[in-house]
C-alpha cells in the first residue's frame, strides 16, 4: 500500500484547490484525492450558477468577505491564464419599492468596508447598463461580477493537479478510518494527514474523527429555469435586494458564460443529501435525521424557516417561479422560459445548539486531520484563497512542519 503525505476526500472545487495549494507549497509531497463519483465536480461544484461574486454581501469580519474579493480576482486571472471561458457581464442589484432602499444602503456600506467596487446607479441611468432592468429610484452595479463554466474550471484544476503529481481515485467512497488509514470501497489508503472536503458528507466524516459534533448538514435544493427565447432580453446579472438574515440571495437573473439567461435558484429544503429527483440517492438514515431537524426548525420557526419552506415549495410551480423575476425587468416573455435545469444541492451547515444556519466558513481539525464543515456559496468564488487559508491552518496545527 502506498502511503500519502496528504489524502483529500472529495474532488469538488475545494478539494481540487487545496490539492493545488499543497503542491505549490510542497512540490515533492505526495497527494491523492478520493472521490466516490466517476469524475470531479459531480455535485455542488459542477451544478452551481457559475457566478463569480464580488464580495459585497458579507460582513467585514467574515471569512467570506475577505475570500470573495480575493477569490474573484484569482479565478478571473486563472480563466485568463488558461484560456477558459469568462463572461465579465457585471451585476445589478435592484429595489422593487421604497422598503428595499435601506437594504441597498447596507450593501453599499459593506462593499465600502470590504474594499469592493460597487457603484450607485440612478433609476434614470440604469438603462445604460441593461435597458430591460427595472428598479425603484436607484440600484447598485457591481462591475467585477462575472460568470464562468464551473465544470470547465474544475476539469482544468484536475489536469493541473495531475500534471503536478496528484493522484485521483474515482468510484472510491469513504467508509471509515483507523490508525492512520482511510478505509474505502476500493481499498485502504495510509496517510500522514487527512483533509475532509466531502461537501454534503463532510459533517458525517468529521464526526468519525470527533470534529463538528455541534453541527449537521441540512441540504437545500437549488433549481434554475432557462430562458430559451433568446440571449438578449437581459444583458447583465440582475439580483433583488436579499434578506441578509439568511444565506440565500433570492430568485435572480443570471447571465451564463455563453450569454444565456436563467432565473433561480430555489432554496427548497431537501429530505436527504442527494435528493435531486425522485428517489435518487435515497437513504432512510439520512431521511430520518434530516427530516427530524427540519421538523424542529418548522416547529420552532428558527430563522423564519416555516415561511422559507412554504415559500420555496411554491417555486415548483413554474408560473409562480417566473412571476418572481418579472418585477426586476421591464418586459420578459413568460412563454420564453423552457426547461428546469439540472438541480444542485447546497450543503448548508446547521448549528444544532442554536438551530441557526451557519453563514460563514467553518473548519475544524488537529495535527492529523482537517475538516471543511461549511463551504457554501460563494465557495466556488472563494476557493483559491480559502484553500490557502485551510493549508495555513494545517501548518499551524502541525507546528509549521513540512513533509
Amino acid at each position: 500500500m502506498k502511503s500519502y503525505d496528504y489524502v483529500i476526500i472529495g474532488a469538488g472545487i475545494i478539494g481540487l484547490t487545496i490539492a493545488r495549494e499543497l503542491k505549490k507549497r510542497e512540490p515533492n509531497c505526495s497527494v491523492c484525492i478520493l472521490e466516490k463519483e466517476g469524475d470531479v465536480a459531480a455535485h455542488a461544484s459542477g451544478r452551481n450558477s457559475g457566478v463569480l461574486h464580488a464580495g459585497f454581501y458579507y460582513t467585514a469580519n467574515s471569512l467570506k468577505a475577505k475570500f470573495t474579493k480575493e477569490g474573484n480576482q484569482a479565478m478571473r486571472a486563472y480563466c485568463k491564464q488558461y484560456g477558459l471561458h469568462l463572461n465579465e457581464c457585471g451585476k445589478l442589484v435592484v429595489a422593487k419599492d421604497a422598503s428595499e432602499l435601506a437594504g441597498l444602503d447596507e450593501l453599499k456600506r459593506r462593499a465600502d468596508v470590504n474594499g469592493v467596487e460597487l457603484i450607485w446607479v440612478e433609476e434614470a441611468d440604469i438603462h445604460k447598463i441593461d435597458p430591460n432592468a427595472k428598479t425603484f429610484m436607484r440600484a447598485l452595479y457591481s462591475p467585477t461580477t462575472a460568470s464562468v463554466d464551473p465544470m470547465e474550471v474544475c476539469q482544468m484544476l484536475k489536469h493541473e493537479n495531475m500534471a503536478c503529481g496528484v493522484e485521483f481515485y474515482f468510484h472510491t467512497k469513504y467508509r471509515k478510518h483507523q490508525d492512520g488509514l482511510v478505509v474505502t470501497t476500493q481499498g485502504t489508503y495510509p496517510y500522514r494527514y487527512l483533509i475532509n472536503a466531502a461537501g454534503l458528507y463532510a459533517d458525517s466524516i468529521a464526526h468519525d474523527f470527533g470534529f463538528g459534533m455541534n453541527y449537521t448538514i441540512i441540504p437545500f435544493k437549488g433549481i434554475y429555469l432557462k430562458y430559451t427565447k433568446n440571449k438578449t432580453d437581459v444583458k447583465t446579472n440582475i439580483y433583488p435586494v436579499p434578506n441578509l438574515g439568511n444565506p440565500f440571495l433570492g430568485v435572480h437573473y443570471t447571465k451564463t458564460v455563453d450569454g444565456s439567461i436563467k432565473i433561480g435558484p430555489t432554496a427548497i429544503p431537501a429530505f436527504w443529501r442527494e435528493n435531486y429527483q425522485g428517489l435518487h440517492g435515497f437513504s432512510l438514515k439520512e431521511f430520518l435525521q434530516i427530516v427530524g431537524y427540519e421538523a424542529k426548525l418548522f416547529i420552532t420557526n428558527s430563522f423564519h424557516f416555516r415561511r422559507l419552506a412554504l415559500e420555496e415549495m411554491k417555486k415548483y410551480i413554474k408560473a409562480y417561479f417566473i412571476s418572481l423575476g418579472m418585477s426586476m425587468v421591464r418586459a420578459i416573455d413568460p412563454k420564453g422560459f423552457g426547461h428546469f435545469l439540472r438541480p444542485g444541492i447546497r450543503a448548508q451547515l446547521l448549528d444544532t445548539r442554536t438551530l441557526e444556519l451557519v453563514q460563514d466558513f467553518v473548519i475544524e481539525g488537529d495535527d492529523r486531520s482537517m475538516h471543511v464543515l461549511n463551504a457554501v456559496s460563494p465557495a466556488f468564488t472563494c476557493s483559491m484563497p480559502f484553500a490557502a487559508y485551510v493549508v495555513d491552518q494545517i501548518k499551524k496545527q502541525r507546528g509549521g512542519a513540512d513533509t
